[in-house]
């Protein structure tokens, strides 16, 4: 799958405001952003709520091991916001090319605001 303006901008946010591996805590090396429900689910490809930050051996468990990962991702995300995820990825929006490059847009003026604000903390765009 493409890599996107969007997909790129949305990633260096989720990275920048987590500071560890969500699964693990480790905090050193480099972070990877791993989307909960897969990316080509496009109305909530780009919403924070669907972004987790893993190391490099937590995204291979997650990835290699979905049905021991799901049990954890509710626990980490909360029953509450889990199922509010699950209610978006069942919600029909179309998401337009146009909205694309403002998601884009969002994301890098987010991005740009923590590094300025040195914050760690991004709204997304939905």
């Amino acid at each position: 799958m493409k890599i996107k303006p969007a997909d790129s901008w949305f990633s260096k946010c989720v990275r920048h405001s987590a500071g560890a591996c969500a699964k693990c805590g480790k905090a050193d090396g480099q972070l990877h952003h791993h989307h909960i429900v897969p990316r080509d689910v496009r109305r909530i490809r780009w919403d924070k709520l669907n972004a987790v930050c893993l190391c490099y051996v937590c995204h291979k468990w997650i990835h290699n091991y979905p049905y021991e990962s799901g049990p954890w991702v509710e626990k980490w995300m909360g029953k509450g916001a889990f199922e509010l995820l699950m209610e978006k990825r069942n919600t029909y929006i179309k998401i337009t090319k146009a909205e694309e490059k403002e998601i884009a847009k969002h994301y890098h003026d987010e991005y740009n605001r923590m590094v300025k604000e040195n914050t760690f903390e991004f709204d997304s765009w939905q």
